[in-house]
């Protein structure tokens, strides 16, 4: 009888921590992401992801997000086609990923005002690693928290050619958008 609840006693600590932990992620599994690298005087070179998972962890400050490649939708689906097959690759290189940590930040001041934080993390794509620091806007709105904000990148940065026949075509700082909508999980 001491030893059963002795393993009671062991098996509800375990589920408690359990619960507790799960109350500091949040996550979005419909973020999302667009990147816009057009140049003045041709075709916009725009798409958006809108399957983005991305998770936070708010006592660690921890944040990861994924997306697959594929998953970005252009308005020109021979652009699209390019898009995967001769710049990302995306047979090879099938997904972006994102891992990073908010800065001097505390979860407890979240409010529905949005406030500044900067990320600093690593994103991969194409094979490649690229530091990102960048400053978000988040708020708590409802049960959720919001995230938006945008960052830099180049094709270079990622390895990733760009024909002499188009490179006037697409801009050289490319623009990434990113909005999630965080649920506690």
């Amino acid at each position: 009888m001491k030893k059963m609840k002795h393993t009671l006693s062991l098996v509800l600590i375990i589920v408690s921590s359990i619960a507790l932990q799960a109350q500091n992620k949040y996550i979005d599994k419909k973020g999302t992401l667009t990147f816009e690298a057009s140049e003045e005087l041709f075709e916009p070179v725009k798409a958006t992801n809108e399957s983005v998972t991305t998770i936070l962890n708010t006592e660690t400050n921890e944040i990861a997000s994924l997306a697959l490649i594929k998953g970005f939708r252009f308005k020109n689906s021979l652009m699209e086609e390019h898009f995967n097959e001769n710049y990302i690759e995306s047979e090879t290189y099938p997904k972006a990923i994102f891992k990073g940590k908010l800065l001097d930040f505390s979860f407890s001041n979240l409010m529905e005002n949005q406030i500044e934080v900067v990320v600093d993390g690593t994103i991969e794509l194409h094979g490649k690693e690229k530091q990102i620091k960048t400053t978000l806007k988040i708020n708590k709105l409802d049960d959720l928290i919001i995230l938006k904000g945008s960052f830099t990148v180049t094709p270079s940065d990622f390895d990733i050619d760009i024909p002499k026949v188009v490179e006037n075509k697409i801009a050289k700082n490319i623009i990434v958008y990113l909005d999630f909508k965080l649920a506690q999980k």
